[in-house]
């Protein structure tokens, strides 16, 4: 069989659009720096400002409501240490009964690094438990919603690695009813998903450009207008002072024209990726004994499909996967230097064994139906290779 090279971890990060290099070229060409009054600098305003009218259209806000940012995770921890400077008193806009925060035990590595950092400050955090198909437990999130005290809830829109969706406008109406924030990390439902802020009625959402083929280096925060807030990153006026620094021009200039093809092919694109994800799954379970799909099978993201396959490490997997030239992953890409289980699939009730034996496959724009099919002739061939390795599988079976 003839080795082919396919991309299956879109999840992580994704190619560039076509369009979107040409824009990049083009804007390499615009180097004034925006807060210049002169042509040079007005020419890269003019790029930046369309880049915020565009973006913002895209999930129904308005343009002062969307912040530039570094990346994803820069607009996680911005809008979490939000919090904290309220909580402990040091801005003005401080509630200071409010020094709790409720999260979720499936958050990326991101929120969940930033939420322990404020718990050593002093912070209250709660997390929310999920069941078995990743979604979080409504009954308990009222609960601790009642306790009082909340000052902000962070829940993420669509999971990385199982690709679960949660209700995040049924989730904020709780919140807000309580008096607190609402957040969503809607890095992965941006673009693949239809996101509409004045509907969700969120109080910040971060987002991020390399996950929908534009470039990395760059994302956005939505911060509703009202909303409290204390700059991160400190030291000059850009953004209407909201996030100091030169902005990355030529990368926010490539998020406009990857936010412009998402609106022109993500429903069509969401179509044929659950036709793929069907195909897929259908062929995994014809080929393959003792699997479990991880995740909701219906509210999920369209071309996300996390397996575990009984008897393989997951990282045996992605080797003899590499080898084959098919690109998958474990997880999180922001966690694949660890040799720890998915905290993900731990929190959803699998075992440690059982999350150690999972891979995640994340299709995207580029994926073909021939892609798939190889996939499906390779894998039963791979598992079958490392199950044959494993002792404790043979004795089990």
């Amino acid at each position: 069989m003839e080795k082919r090279l396919v991309y299956l971890d879109h999840n992580a990060t994704t190619p560039l659009h076509p369009e979107v290099k040409k824009t990049m070229r083009e804007a390499m060409e615009v180097f004034g720096n925006p807060s210049s009054l002169h042509e040079f600098g007005r020419l890269a305003r003019t790029l930046i400002e369309s880049s915020r009218r565009g973006t913002a259209l895209f999930i129904n806000a308005v343009p002062e409501d969307l912040v530039f940012v570094g990346s994803g995770s820069e607009a996680n921890n911005t809008i979490l240490s939000i919090f904290s400077c309220c909580a402990t008193r040091h801005c003005s806009c401080h509630s200071p009964m409010r020094t709790r925060m409720i999260t979720t035990k499936i958050e990326h590595p991101c929120v969940l690094e930033a939420s322990r950092c404020l718990a050593e400050r002093g912070m209250t955090v709660d997390y929310l438990e999920v069941d078995g198909y990743g979604r979080i437990n409504i009954d308990q999130l009222k609960d601790m919603l009642k306790a009082g005290g909340v000052g902000i809830v962070s829940v993420m829109m669509a999971n990385n690695e199982i690709g679960t969706v949660q209700d995040i406008k049924a989730i904020t109406g709780l919140v807000h009813a309580h008096g607190a924030l609402m957040h969503t990390d809607a890095v992965q439902a941006v673009g693949k998903l239809p996101v509409d802020v004045k509907d969700l009625d969120v109080d910040f959402l971060s987002l991020s450009g390399h996950k929908i083929y534009g470039p990395k280096g760059i994302g956005a925060m939505y911060i509703k207008k009202g909303t409290p807030f204390c700059p991160f990153i400190r030291g000059g006026h850009q953004e209407q002072g909201r996030r100091a620094g030169t902005e990355n021009t030529i990368g926010i200039a490539g998020l406009e024209t990857a936010i412009e093809m998402r609106s022109l092919e993500m429903a069509a694109e969401a179509e044929r990726l659950k036709g793929l994800k069907k195909i897929l799954r259908d062929g995994i379970i014809q080929d393959i004994p003792d699997i479990r799909f991880n995740g909701h099978l219906e509210n999920s993201l369209p071309g996300t499909l996390n397996v575990s396959f009984a008897g393989a490490e997951g990282e045996a997997i992605l080797l003899y996967l590499d080898l084959e030239g098919i690109a998958v992953s474990t997880g999180s890409a922001c966690a694949s230097g660890s040799l720890d289980p998915s905290h993900v699939l731990l929190a959803c009730g699998l075992p440690a064994e059982q999350a150690h034996s999972s891979i995640r496959i994340s299709m995207g724009r580029d994926t073909t139906v021939e892609e798939v099919a190889y996939f499906l002739r390779v894998m039963p061939q791979v598992i079958k290779r490392i199950r044959g390795m494993s002792s404790a599988y043979g004795s089990a079976k």
